[in-house]
């Protein structure tokens, strides 16, 4: 009884949470399908009178939807694999390796994110407009959005932090079997870096597929624009109930991606702890 009762008493919560989260994506869904007399109208209804399921057909046929979803897909995608990379060889050093003045190049890192993003975009954008010594433009190409997303001192930080959880003895052993610094990231340590290497991966899809400032700067070609920045420009000149359809369009990628990776996230939420 007492079970039951306990379980009852986290549900009414856990329900209120649900409802609280869900209700922007309903609402999002449902304004697709109401009218322009029905979005503009006080107060809003709930549901839509005449649903008109149409508006998200235009939505996708008259927008380009489908051309700013694989240009998003591609950044993000780039901006993944690029990160997991490097930051993954870049913890690894600091973490198992020790390089001369290691530690002052992670406390510069983790310096570098007391810094406004804002005060970076100047410095940023001259760079990819310009860059040092070959004097190439890296705008309106996928290299101004994967570059500057690569050193990620935040996510390098939690992978040391993982790193630093992996056993000494683990090592020495892959030593004793001949295993160089190299084989032994491929061999040992990444299988057992998965849930952390996941969530990593989310917060790098996730940050590139999120960001408008930066894609608005350097992504002027209508052809290579973000879904963002592509609806940003396309909103004042469509009807709201289209408009709206395109923005409940432009999420179902990201729930996709979440709950494909979901498994990856609560993982990763135990990522520190590493089986003996």
């Amino acid at each position: 009884d007492r079970d039951v009762t306990g379980v009852q008493t986290c549900a009414l919560p856990i329900s209120l949470f649900a409802a609280l989260f869900l209700f922007p994506l309903y609402w999002m869904i449902t304004g697709g399908l109401k009218s322009p007399s029905e979005v503009i109208q006080t107060p809003p209804g709930l549901f839509p009178a005449h649903p008109a399921p149409h508006n998200y057909v235009t939505a996708w046929n008259d927008l380009g939807l489908g051309r700013l979803i694989l240009n998003t897909i591609l950044y993000a995608g780039g901006a993944l694999i690029f990160q997991v990379v490097f930051d993954v060889a870049a913890a690894y050093a600091l973490s198992k390796l020790r390089p001369v003045l290691g530690s002052v190049i992670l406390f510069a890192m983790l310096a570098a994110l007391m810094i406004p993003a804002t005060v970076l975009v100047l410095p940023q954008y001259l760079t990819a407009n310009s860059l040092p010594f070959v004097h190439l433009s890296l705008l309106n190409t996928p290299w101004a959005i994967w570059l500057p997303s690569v050193a990620n001192g935040f996510n390098i930080f939690i992978l040391k932090r993982f790193f630093d959880s992996v056993p000494a003895d683990l090592l020495a052993a892959a030593a004793l079997d001949g295993a160089g610094p190299f084989r032994t990231l491929w061999r040992v340590v990444l299988p057992i870096s998965r849930p952390i290497i996941g969530v990593v991966s989310i917060f790098a899809a996730v940050n590139v597929w999120k960001d408008f400032l930066w894609p608005l700067l350097v992504l002027s070609d209508p052809s290579a624009q973000t879904i963002n920045i592509g609806l940003y420009h396309l909103s004042n000149g469509i009807p709201e109930d289209v408009f709206i359809a395109a923005l409940a369009i432009a999420c179902v990628p990201t729930i996709v991606f979440f709950l494909f990776f979901q498994r990856n996230i609560m993982a990763g939420l135990t990522a520190g702890g590493v089986k003996g």
